[in-house]
């Protein structure tokens, strides 16, 4: 039995093509269960109608096991398979610059909104199925005080490869992209954080007019790299458009390293798909595509991965 992307739900879709088995593996968290997940096509239109779990959030860590991962995806390195997923202890708060707390509103009353311990782990298998293990136990890869998400592998041209993650807005208000070098085996960073670009500055908020209605916090989701033929260094990322009616748009963005470096420095560049829909990554098909997918119905019921084909266009991508 198979089944259409349309019909599962997928939030943070991430699509590794398996050239060997010619398979796609489309890696998502679980709805309701600490695990990830990994639907199987050879087509991209078809997928199993059954997931293998490949990860489930160990007792015994850092991380609490009662809490679903974010974000997994899976990475072909020096001839293993490293499953980089978001894991969380909503128990450990962590600090707030200042002191300082966001207050929200949830069913008319008001909820507190606190940095909690959350950052990107690193596991790792010797086939896109799994099972993966995690390399280390006792912490994150981005320093344990960050609130950080979303992290992905970056390797730069001279070899050496990097976590690049988001620094979430509930700890630092204006969320950051950020960099940190990793260790040749993946086990550990190997030097300090780099900020690369603040979410305040996407260009989607500078063509904005004036206007007394805030736009903070600024969000940061789901970066992405790929380098163009051009030797430019592009990278995707998510965040929040404001409406004209007070509401917002999760959309999907671009940036550009003009330098071919992770250090950048970063221009922001145009939307590349709104509507309510972004966290998207890059991958190529057997047949040489460009291909985008990403997931529709953010903070909806329904939340679904979406493919798009994509094209090169200059400095920036643009939907084929």
């Amino acid at each position: 039995m198979t089944r259409g992307l349309d019909e599962f739900w997928a939030h943070d879709p991430y699509i590794l093509p398996f050239e060997p088995e010619q398979t796609y593996y489309l890696y998502t968290a679980a709805r309701d269960e600490p695990v990830v997940l990994a639907y199987r096509s050879t087509d991209l239109e078809s997928w199993s109608d059954e997931p293998i779990e490949v990860f489930r959030v160990p007792t015994g860590s850092w991380a609490s096991p009662e809490e679903a991962p974010w974000a997994p995806e899976v990475h072909e390195h020096r001839g293993r398979f490293y499953l980089f997923t978001t894991l969380h202890d909503s128990a450990r708060r962590l600090d707030v610059p200042g002191g300082a707390r966001f207050r929200g509103v949830s069913d008319g009353t008001g909820h507190e909104i606190v940095p909690t311990s959350r950052g990107t782990a690193i596991a790792v298998a010797d086939h896109p199925a799994g099972p993966f293990a995690l390399l280390r136990t006792d912490g994150p890869v981005a320093p344990a005080d960050f609130m950080t998400l979303d992290g992905t592998l970056f390797v730069d041209d001279d070899g050496r490869p990097w976590m690049v993650y988001a620094h979430e807005w509930v700890q630092i208000f204006d969320g950051t992209i950020e960099a940190v070098p990793l260790t040749d085996d993946l086990t550990a960073a190997s030097g300090d954080p780099i900020l690369l670009f603040r979410g305040s500055e996407a260009r989607l908020l500078s063509q904005l007019p004036p206007s007394a209605r805030t736009r903070m916090p600024y969000v940061t989701d789901g970066p992405q790299l790929r380098r163009l033929s051009s030797g430019d260094l592009l990278m995707i990322w998510a965040t929040y458009q404001p409406l004209p009616d007070g509401g917002s748009d999760y959309v999907e963005t671009m940036a550009v390293s003009r330098s071919g470096r992770i250090q950048g420095p970063w221009e922001q560049l145009d939307v590349l798909v709104d509507g309510n829909a972004g966290h998207g990554m890059l991958f190529e098909t057997f047949d040489g595509r460009l291909m985008l997918v990403l997931h529709r119905g953010m903070n909806t019921p329904r939340v679904r991965a979406e493919l798009h084909e994509v094209v090169e266009a200059g400095d920036r991508l643009a939907l084929a």
